[in-house]
């Protein structure tokens, strides 16, 4: 009579109820209620109506010191901190791709992007057909959640598909307010297809913009009040803080003591992220859903080059050094989670499907093509062991990759042009490479990468990230040659 997987509205229920009284008897009545009420369970025997709401917070090139709850000093970030020391931050919370598009293509999959050939940017020369993305025929997780009666909304910064058919509403999203490209000014101005704001496929005009992330925050508060009284999911993925560098003046008044001009501005876009959640926050709150709201809040990659700050770790967006791939990353549940905690084993943006599917009454353990692990198990002191023995990156169809397993880093590295091998338990800001003293590790760990490898494929189209590397890299020697001596110079 009614889908288990379906979301049943309870107000549709009760005018029904009422037109049933008119004709039948009490006792149907009475079945029918029975009925009507284990329809709500999932296969898993989890309420529809106690299934937890799903917010994920995914902002764009933020440094790991660029919040308060990872030691930010400089950037006013109080509303992340509170929500971050009411759950559980990862100290070792990794992304699974140093820069955006495949970062992404990987949380909203649960996978690998190597696995389907995502392992770069989509080409910018124009505008790109529906071969180009994440495919149709990845899973992504909003799709799994709607199977278990949950409503779907993306806002924000798409990237994993130009062409319209890979567009939110082709990949499990109800709803969708954002531009499908890369990057985009804050102000909302169009300037071609890729960078305009639509909703659900349709031109927003832009007497109705304002600023990006006060725009993006207003349309999550909407979606929440529209569906507070069933289960829902946002995906929001703020572009902030990725260039331009555009601020608001309330921002700007926030970040004033900061000397440093891009600093400033940088700063002023988190701290205008920190005041989106604060209203999100606060809307939970006065709709009496907070506590029954998982919020997980993390970056797509590592800072941006400038002005963020991804100290102490070396490197930054692009690198596979900790920098690149470390990101400041906490998820909060009162209802389900205890609060104040520091979980430190390593763990990925890929754990995010299953756990969060897990949550929601689902089985991720049946969803075979998933690389992550269910978190909440560890995080409840359930399982005192770790969730991975072995974590991978591949960039650029194996340009750059690495492998960490529990205490070694081997990365082999285009700027550097070797390959190096870190201990992360006695160095782990990656210091001091290790890989001419250990020839057998060396060995063991390539050879796990070959065999995580194998199970990939070529990458789908390729970017510009191998030239730009080498660019970087020779800029850096050159600088770095010019400060010395005459007598010391190459």
């Amino acid at each position: 009579m009614f889908s288990q997987n379906k979301y049943i509205d309870p107000m549709r229920i009760h005018r029904l109820f009422y037109a049933l009284k008119i004709f039948v008897p009490t006792a149907f009545i009475a079945f029918f209620s029975i009925v009507v009420l284990l329809s709500f369970k999932s296969n898993t025997g989890r309420d529809v109506q106690e299934r937890p709401n799903i917010i994920v917070v995914l902002t764009d090139d933020q440094g790991w010191a660029d919040v308060g709850f990872n030691s930010a000093t400089d950037i006013p970030t109080e509303h992340l901190d509170k929500l971050a020391e009411e759950g559980v931050i990862f100290s070792n919370g990794y992304v699974s791709h140093p820069y955006c598009s495949p970062s992404r293509a990987g949380l909203l999959t649960g996978r690998y992007q190597a696995r389907f050939g995502h392992d770069c940017n989509m080409p910018y020369q124009g505008e790109n057909d529906d071969t180009i993305g994440t495919p149709l025929s990845e899973k992504m997780i909003s799709e799994a959640l709607k199977k278990h009666g949950y409503t779907t909304s993306a806002i924000g910064k798409w990237h994993v598909g130009d062409h319209p058919n890979l567009h939110p509403t082709n990949q499990g999203f109800d709803h969708w307010f954002g531009f499908p490209g890369g990057g985009m000014n804050y102000w909302g101005m169009p300037n071609g297809p890729l960078r305009t704001i639509y909703r659900n496929g349709v031109e927003v005009p832009q007497n109705e913009l304002s600023y990006l992330t006060d725009d993006f925050t207003d349309e999550a508060i909407g979606f929440i009040k529209k569906n507070e009284d069933r289960p829902f999911f946002i995906y929001l993925a703020y572009n902030a803080p990725h260039a331009p560098n555009h601020a608001r003046k309330q921002y700007l008044e926030n970040t004033k003591h900061i000397e440093y001009a891009g600093r400033s501005i940088y700063g002023a876009m988190v701290n205008a992220v920190d005041h989106g959640i604060g209203r999100i926050d606060s809307t939970l709150v006065a709709h009496d859903i907070k506590d029954n709201t998982v919020i997980v809040f993390l970056s797509d990659n590592g800072g941006r080059i400038e002005y963020a700050d991804n100290r102490p770790n070396r490197g930054h967006k692009g690198m596979l050094f900790e920098g690149g791939i470390k990101v400041p990353f906490f998820m909060s549940w009162p209802d389900g989670l205890k609060g104040n905690q520091h979980y430190e084993q390593p763990v990925s943006s890929l754990d995010l499907y299953p756990t969060l599917l897990n949550i929601a009454g689902g089985q991720a353990a049946s969803e075979k093509q998933l690389d992550g692990a269910d978190l909440m198990p560890y995080l409840k002191g359930e399982n005192k062991g770790k969730p991975h023995d072995l974590l991978f990156w591949r960039s650029s169809g194996g340009f750059e990759y690495a492998v960490r397993n529990e205490q070694y880093k081997l990365y082999k590295s285009a700027y550097k042009d070797k390959v190096l091998l870190f201990d992360l338990e006695n160095d782990p800001l990656e210091r001091h490479d290790i890989s001419d003293e250990n020839p057998d590790l060396i060995a063991d760990l390539k050879a796990e990468y070959l065999k995580w490898d194998s199970k990939n494929i070529k990458p789908g189209w390729f970017d510009p990230h191998a030239e730009n590397v080498i660019k970087e890299e020779a800029k850096v020697k050159s600088e770095r040659n010019k400060s010395l001596g005459p007598t010391e110079r190459d």
